[in-house]
Formats: C-alpha cells, sequence, structure tokens
C-alpha cells in the first residue's frame, strides 16, 4: 500500500537536478538485439508486480529476451489507489512508460496534515511544490499493471509458476519446470523466494506496529490529498481518477489483527467531518486489510547473476507513499547500468547506488509516520501544538532527498 505521502512546506527544498536522457532512454535509438553467440541475453523476473514488469518491459525493448514468472494463475493486482510521486514518474519515463498520465489522474500535491479534530498541523505549500518537483500522479494498481503488460508480449509471461529456488549461476526452479538467465531479477516481493533462497541468514521483515486498509469509493466527498493523525491511528484520503477516491486507514494493533468494517468504524467515529460519513457508506466488502512491515537492512542486493528490487530488497512503510516509487527508480537504475556496463559491472553499480538510496529512504519513511503512532495522550497533545509553529524549511529538507532522483 502507497499513500499519498506526507511531503510538507516548501521553503528550503531543492528542485531535482535534471540530466540528460541516458543512452537507454526511450527517446534514444533501440540498439540491435544483443548476442552473447548465437543466443540472445536473456533476462529471468520473477514477480510479477510494478516492480518486476516494468523492468521486463524495459530490458524487452533493449532487445532482450525475457521471462517473466509469476505464482499467481494470472498478472493481476489486488488493491486500491496508488500514487506515483514525481521522481516516480521520471523513472517511469526513463523506462519508457509514459503513458500513466494518460490512465492516471494528475492531481495536487498532499495538502497537509490535520489533527482528528480538524485543524491542521501542517499545511503545505502545494503551487511551490508543483512548482519545484513536477507532477503527481494517481493511478489503480491494477490500471498500472494492465499498461506495464501491454508492453510486453504475452508469451514471455507465465502465470502460475511458483518459484522454488534460485541460484546465483542464474538458475531457476519452479513448479513449471527450470529455466536459466545470463540475469536474474528478484521482484516477488516482501516474502521474497529469491532473498530467503540466496540470503537465508539475512533479516526477516519487521512488524511496524500498526494494520492498514484500504478502499476505493465513488463520488469522493474530499477531493484533495489529506491525512489526518490522531492517537495511535491516522486516516487518509486521495483523489483518484474516474470521480473516486482511495482511502486509508492505520492503527496500532497487533500482528495479524483482523479487524473488520465495523472496528474500523468504531476506530474512527469521533474524527472531523467527513470520516465518519466515509466509512458508515463503504462497502464491507470492498475493505482490505493488510499488516504494515518494513524490511531491515540487507547486506547486499546483488549476489552472482541475481538481483533483488522492490520490496524483496528494501520493503517500507507508507509513509511517504515511496514503495512503488523505489521499485521504479530500482527498474530504472538497473537497466541503465546492465547497459552501460556489462551485466557484471552493471549489477555491482546497481547493488552501490540503490542501497545507500534506499536504505535513506526506508528510514525516512519509518520516522515520517511515527509520530502519527504515539499513543501517550502527554506527547501527542505536544506534538499537536508543536508541528502547526515549526518552520516550512524542515518538512522542505525532510521531504527533498525523495524527489531528488536522479541526482
Amino acid at each position: 500500500m502507497d499513500s499519498g505521502g506526507i511531503a510538507a512546506g516548501d521553503s528550503g527544498v531543492v528542485a531535482a537536478v535534471e540530466k540528460g536522457a541516458p543512452a537507454w532512454a526511450p527517446d534514444s535509438v533501440v540498439p540491435e538485439k544483443p548476442e552473447r553467440g548465437t543466443a540472445a541475453v536473456k533476462a529471468v523476473i520473477v514477480g510479477g508486480g510494478i516492480g518486476g514488469l516494468a523492468t521486463a518491459a524495459a530490458f524487452h525493448r533493449q532487445g532482450w529476451d525475457i521471462e517473466v514468472l509469476e505464482r499467481a494463475s494470472e498478472f493481476a493486482e489486488a488493491g486500491a489507489g496508488l500514487t506515483i510521486q514525481p521522481n516516480g514518474l521520471r523513472a517511469l519515463d526513463l523506462l519508457g512508460i509514459g503513458d500513466i498520465r494518460r490512465i492516471g489522474r494528475i492531481v495536487d500535491p498532499p495538502s497537509g496534515i490535520r489533527a482528528e479534530n480538524g485543524t491542521w498541523l501542517i499545511r503545505n505549500d502545494v503551487d511551490a511544490l508543483k512548482h519545484r518537483f513536477g507532477q503527481w500522479v494517481t493511478v489503480h494498481r491494477a490500471d498500472l499493471i494492465e499498461l506495464l503488460l501491454k508492453a510486453i508480449p504475452t508469451d514471455n509471461l507465465c502465470p502460475g509458476a511458483e518459484v522454488q529456488r534460485i541460484h546465483p549461476d542464474g538458475t531457476v526452479a519452479h513448479t513449471a519446470g527450470t529455466t536459466s538467465g545470463d540475469l536474474v531479477i528478484g521482484a516477488d516481493g516482501l516474502r521474497s523466494i529469491a532473498r530467503r533462497t540466496l540470503w537465508p541468514t539475512g533479516p526477516e521483515p519487521r512488524y511496524a506496529g500498526y494494520t492498514t486498509w484500504r478502499f476505493l469509493a465513488e463520488d469522493p466527498i474530499v477531493a484533495e490529498s489529506v491525512e489526518t493523525w490522531g492517537r495511535g491511528a491516522r486516516f487518509g484520503q486521495v483523489p483518484m481518477p474516474g470521480g473516486r477516491a482511495y482511502y486509508y486507514a492505520m492503527a496500532n494493533a497487533p500482528a495479524g489483527s483482523r479487524l473488520g468494517a465495523p472496528d474500523l468504524r468504531e476506530r474512527f467515529r469521533e474524527w472531523h467531518d467527513p470520516i465518519p460519513a466515509l466509512l458508515a457508506a463503504v462497502d464491507d466488502e470492498t475493505v482490505l486489510q493488510h499488516d504494515t512491515y518494513e524490511l531491515p537492512a540487507l547486506p547486499a542486493f546483488v549476489t552472482g547473476r541475481v538481483a533483488l528490487l522492490g520490496d524483496a530488497a528494501h520493503a517500507m512503510t507508507p509513509n511517504l507513499g515511496q514503495g512503488a516509487c523505489q521499485a521504479l527508480e530500482d527498474a530504472a537504475t538497473l537497466v541503465e547500468k546492465v547497459t552501460a556496463l556489462g551485466i557484471a559491472e552493471g549489477l555491482t553499480a546497481y547493488d552501490r547506488a540503490r542501497r545507500a538510496r534506499t536504505r535513506m529512504v526506508v528510514r525516512r519513511s519509518r520516522q515520517a509516520g511515527a509520530p502519527a503512532h504515539w499513543t501517550n495522550p502527554v506527547l501527542t497533545a505536544l506534538r499537536d501544538a508543536a508541528l502547526p509553529r515549526l518552520p516550512g524549511a524542515v518538512f522542505g529538507r525532510s521531504i527533498t532527498p525523495a524527489y531528488a532522483w536522479p541526482n
């Protein structure tokens, strides 16, 4: 789940450095299909989510032979809304998937954060954020997946192939057989088989302490991205294409708690309008609930011919709305480095570039959401009194590193 993030303020914000398009970018001439002896260079992508499909589409465009292995019986994405922030849009442009603006909705940056009584804790300068960073686009996850699938030949997609083991030499064993590639990309999410088989002593995902509900609604009451903070809980709303809105709620709870829509209504019944009305009108069957996890830092994203990407490498809390954006940055960086340097040197360069950046984003995302989940009444009262008094430059500095890519 990606919320719209809680980007705040623009004072002191430094615009991202605009660079010339690399040789593999969409506007350049597509090189002839690379050859390895008499066989095309092959990439095996494990996982058919946003990051995996974006990587597959980009390598296919470069003339590579690709194979996408997906455990599910079809390539589809359950879920609700997604905000693609400016850095994610730049990655999509570099990957040649700029049509996201056509199927999505161009929206304003987040307006800020409110207290549960409706008063503003942080009020963003929306126009300044747009001027400095560029566009924000919201899209349904399923629509983005469909767009990515259109860029990949059907014959290269292998649904119903559950990966059992991956070897550093590029051999992948799965329920449909065995395949091998010159490059293997593990983009199989939080519970990645690629990570668990190649980094068996690596850290396990860590529960963040709160669960998350998500749902879409027709005819939304609100039309701006806003997040509301209470004691140990928060509620967010994001405008979506087609006159819909995406809503999410988070609340402290033990891991594995199955709390339905009635629990959700009770938890937020005294919050400011229109939150209670929205929850009263929601169809209980449409509410999705997932616990929130992050992945502690890995010692490497690469081993042998295998690279991890997206949540498999650096799952993060959704507090900055950067999960999908970081996966897209991964994809763009991997394609760039491998194309420019070859597989071995390219993987080394990818590992060096992405571990440092994603570690920073994971840390900042955790820190950004922590005050929303304080439960001590004294601390939350101090938070609500202090946030409106902080200078805008504090928030500008906090969000700039996430958006300033490539740099």
